[in-house]
Order: structure tokens, then sequence, then C-alpha cells
């Protein structure tokens, strides 16, 4: 169980790319770690300045040139639209400073090839923003298999579910394939689910067979600026989508096991559901980001069970990620604590620890191959291999 913040985090100094909704999210968490934020960048000097003072932040930079330059800036998390990513990351390297990058990493597997490289060359702290990890049971499930709980795992399975983007006036800079990249449910959301089950299986999908849908080809595009996970509103355009409401993807995994999982950004009522089951010879697991404390835990002949985030309860590696006492829900600002906590505590030592257990950029750069496969599989209607990418 988490008991406060290192002095030597405290003295570690941030900046972040990005001032909408997830850019805010990074700056409360680095503010609860005692990290020191100091600033931030918009998409324009004024939105940047506007934002800086809205949530507290001393300084607003007026470039990224102008951030990179300030000496006293040791860590830079971007969480800019995902065609900025490569761009961003190479220069934040070559001025000398540790990133944290939002997923998914680059537009394309080329691009990732080549972030992954540049990372290993830094020396530097290089972590993919993967905080679904960092939920305490998540981590409880991870440590399961790794003892070998479960038993030989056979059998994958789960979905990520929104509705955020159900409705035909609904609008994000995500339905633009130029700024988001050519899968959008997959892309964004789709990896959380990739990496998530990756980490706790210890297994990553060999190939893929992926059909992908746009239930909705035209969209009215407000004319002006709209916030992640906020409604529009005034005048409007139609625009052509030529970008995934859902998808279906079955998996195979080199250790002979198989796996299924959809996304949907247009599934009615569900607001942030992501599920995973994991069958076992032994036994299977599940989980479901609606309900973070709960941990199923399924038997053959035995009564199920179902393991509340408890810290007395838990293996040394969910406990290590436990913050809370039970009964008081750790949730999704919650991981991105856990997660900034487990980083920057690599950060203050210099050096990534034995028992990280934080996205790497090859973890990264592996979602971005399992992306480029799933829009292969989609176009020529087979299975694809990752190693044909």
């Amino acid at each position: 169980m988490f008991d406060g913040s290192s002095s030597k985090i405290s003295e570690i100094t941030a900046a972040v790319i990005g001032t909408g909704f997830i850019g805010t999210v990074h700056v409360h968490a680095l503010r609860r770690l005692g990290v020191q934020v100091r600033g931030v960048l918009g998409s324009s000097a004024e939105r940047g300045a506007e934002r800086a003072a809205a949530i507290g932040v001393a300084r607003a930079y007026a470039s990224l040139d102008d951030l990179l330059a300030d000496d006293t800036v040791d860590v830079v998390h971007v969480t800019t639209p995902n065609h900025a990513h490569y761009p961003q990351v190479k220069a934040i390297l070559a001025a000398g400073k540790h990133v944290v990058c939002e997923k998914p990493l680059a537009m394309t597997s080329e691009q990732s090839a080549e972030m992954v490289k540049l990372a290993s060359a830094s020396g530097k702290i290089c972590a993919v923003c993967y905080n679904i990890r960092f939920y305490p049971l998540n981590q409880q499930a991870h440590g399961m298999v790794k003892s070998g709980e479960l038993g030989d795992i056979r059998f994958v399975s789960g979905h990520y579910h929104q509705d955020w983007l159900a409705k035909d006036t609904d609008w994000n800079w995500r339905l633009q394939s130029e700024v988001g990249g050519a899968l959008r449910s997959v892309g964004d959301i789709g990896t959380h689910w990739v990496d998530l089950t990756s980490f706790i299986a210890g297994m990553r999908a060999q190939a893929v067979m992926a059909e992908l849908v746009t239930f909705l080809p035209e969209r009215q595009r407000p004319t002006g600026p709209v916030e992640t996970f906020s409604s529009g509103a005034g005048v409007t355009e139609p625009v052509a989508i030529d970008t995934d409401d859902a998808s279906m993807i079955m998996l195979r995994y080199d250790n002979g096991s198989r796996g299924v999982m959809s996304t949907s950004q247009v599934n009615m009522g569900r607001k942030n559901s992501l599920q995973w089951d994991i069958a076992g010879s032994v036994r299977s697991a599940a989980w479901d980001s609606e309900a973070p404390d709960h941990l199923f835990i399924g038997h053959r002949d035995a009564p199920n069970q179902t393991l509340m985030r408890d810290f007395t309860l838990m293996n040394p590696i969910g406990t290590a990620a436990a913050m809370l006492p039970p009964g008081h829900v750790e949730g999704f600002a919650d991981s991105f604590f856990n997660f900034f906590r487990a980083v920057y505590s690599d950060v203050a030592s210099g050096a990534r620890g034995a028992d990280s257990t934080w996205a790497t950029f090859e973890d990264g750069h592996y979602e971005m191959l399992f992306c480029d496969a799933v829009l292969k599989s989609a176009r020529e209607g087979r299975w694809v291999e990752l190693s044909e990418v």
C-alpha cells in the first residue's frame, strides 16, 4: 500500500503538451504525486494561456521550442492528437528529456519502430500512457498469471465499448484519419484492451482476423473547437467519415491460445466499458472497468469468487499498486496517479526498474504493429500475421 510520495519524486519537474481532457488529467495526477508542473503547451498560444490560467499552471509556453529550451523541465508529457506524437517525441528526446506519450504511440508502425530506436539510444525513461494497467486489480491479475494460478492460458475475450460518438452530431478530432490515424475505435480504445490483456496474460497476439465497421459514414462537424467527451453546439457542416465506429477481431497467440475482442464508440449506454475475461486450464479471471474494484475468479470444482480490492488479501504485485483502504474505490484518476508514481520512481532512480510494469515504447510499437495488421486483415479479408507488417 502506498503511503506518500518520495522526496526524490517531488524534486522532478514536468511540462505537459496538450491542454484538453487528457492533458488536464495528467496535470492533476502529477500535482497529486508532488511533481512540479512547470507549464503547459496548448494548440495555440492563446489556448495555452487560457487553459493554464483555468487549471492554475504558472506558465503557458509559446511553442514546442520554447518548452524544450526550458532547462528546468525534466519530463515532458505528450497528450496531443495522434499525428503530433512522432515529431514531438523526436524533438523531446533530442532535447535530452524523459517522455511520457499518450497512446497510440504513433500513426504507423514505421514511425513507432524509429521511436523505439531513438528511445533506446537516448538512455531516458520513455513510457506510453497505458494507464489501465495500473488499476490495482489488473496488477493483481498480472501477478496471478505470472505465478501460475490460472494455469495455461487458453482463451482471452472481451471488449472496449463507449457511446460518446454514437450520434452523427457527435464530433472529435479522432474522427479524422489524417489527425487520429486510419483506425479510430481500434486505435483509440482497442489498443488499451490489447495492451492490458497482453500485460496480464503475458503473451501477445501473433495473427489477427478483423472486420471494421463505419455505421455513420457522414457526420456534422462543428465549425468551432470541441473538447473530448463534450457536446458541440452552433453551426455545423457535413463531413465524410472513413474511420471505424466499431470492430470485431479474432486473435491467435503463438502458444496456441485464442482470443476474440470487439471495440465500439457507438454502443448506447456504455460510457467506458473495458471488459476482459482470461480463461486458464486451472481457473479464470475477469474484470470490468466500470466496476474496477472487483475481480472475478472462476472455478470448476469450487464456488466462484469476487475479490474486492483489499491489499490485505492481494499478492505483492497488486498490493504495490493499491493506495486507498479497502472499500474506498480507486478509479480512472487513481490509475494515472499509480502509473505516474511508477514512472517517476524510475526517473528518480535513473533507469527502469527490474520489476517495473509500465508500458515501454517497445510495447507501444507492438500495438502499432497490431493496428497495421488489423487494417491489412480488414482490407484483404484474411488472417494476417503481425510479422507480415
